[in-house]
């Protein structure tokens, strides 16, 4: 008679905002992976294509309702993506922007807490003043607009936290995701130019572009090597928006005479953008195991999945 060895069950994982960009990239990610029994909710219904999840409508902004989830779901893991990231929509409604980013974590870390779960945020760039970069980890937040300030004082919660954290920051995140109309720099750039139009972009900003299947990826190698801290998870290159224009145009043959270069001061935005970040990964890079693709890879990789998409 043959012995049964009983099934070790999987680690469950807990992802915030599954309908963003980030959230489908996890789900799409970690269903691939098949390590982690994964649970994602969202506002509403799910608009994710994929089979093989629980999906659990929520909105993190009412107490009452994480709590009562988080209790019954009982993750390892949660990986807090959901945020309000629309940098002026944050400047001119601050108490939503405070009530998604600060108070919404606020919950989810409390409900994580008491179930012991390792609670992974993440954060942004925009936590900086832009006045250089590229930044390390320990790099002192000065932030420029409310977006930024919001994520600082939900980073501050994370790290004054009881139970395990850790904390991805991130840079200028573009992909493409289903059912969703939000357009990056390299769709913008692609579409203006192949309809003829003459664009302006900025020169004397600088960043280091991260692929959306990147950040998912530097989440979950956090999540799988139990890794605490803080990390940066951005793409490896240091650009501006007009080098990343000309390097689309140049990828897919399009007319780079149309690309004027211009300067920030040019456009008036309600929320102040800080002008150089961009992060040094090598931290990342060590103790992870992470490495992104560079900005002309992740051109080939949204040329692809836009063929895919259309058809």
């Amino acid at each position: 008679m043959g012995i049964s060895i009983p099934q070790k069950s999987k680690p469950k994982i807990f992802i915030t905002g599954v309908n963003g960009l980030l959230g489908q990239k996890l789900v799409a990610l970690l269903l691939e992976r098949g390590t982690f029994e994964i649970i994602g909710c969202g506002k509403g219904e799910s608009r994710l294509p994929l089979q093989g999840f629980q999906f659990v409508s929520l909105d993190i902004t009412d107490e009452d309702q994480v709590k009562k989830v988080i209790a019954e779901t009982k993750p390892d893991i949660l990986i807090h993506g959901a945020a309000m990231t629309n940098v002026d929509e944050c400047e001119l409604n601050q108490e939503a922007a405070y009530d998604v980013n600060v108070n919404a974590t606020g919950y989810l870390l409390k409900a994580a807490e008491a179930i012991k779960a390792h609670f992974i945020f993440v954060s942004t760039d925009f936590i900086f003043s832009g006045e250089e970069g590229p930044l390390d980890e320990n790099a002192i937040p000065a932030p420029v607009n409310y977006y930024g300030e919001t994520k600082l004082e939900a980073e501050r919660m994370v790290q004054a936290s009881t139970t395990k954290w850790s904390i991805a920051r991130t840079v200028l995140v573009f992909g493409i995701a289903h059912d969703m109309s939000r357009t990056n720099i390299i769709l913008w750039v692609k579409s203006s130019l192949e309809a003829g139009k003459n664009i302006q972009v900025v020169d004397d900003q600088f960043r280091t572009p991260t692929l959306a299947e990147d950040l998912a990826e530097g989440c979950i190698l956090i999540a799988e090597k139990e890794a605490t801290g803080v990390f940066n998870i951005s793409g490896p290159d240091f650009l501006t928006p007009y080098e990343m224009a000309m390097m689309t145009a140049e990828y897919f043959d399009l007319d780079k005479s149309l690309i004027t270069k211009v300067d920030s001061k040019i456009f008036t935005q309600p929320a102040k953008r800080p002008l150089t970040t961009g992060f040094i990964i090598e931290k990342a890079r060590k103790e992870l195991g992470f490495e992104p693709k560079t900005f002309r890879t992740a051109i080939a990789i949204l040329s692809k999945q836009i063929i895919l998409a259309s058809s």
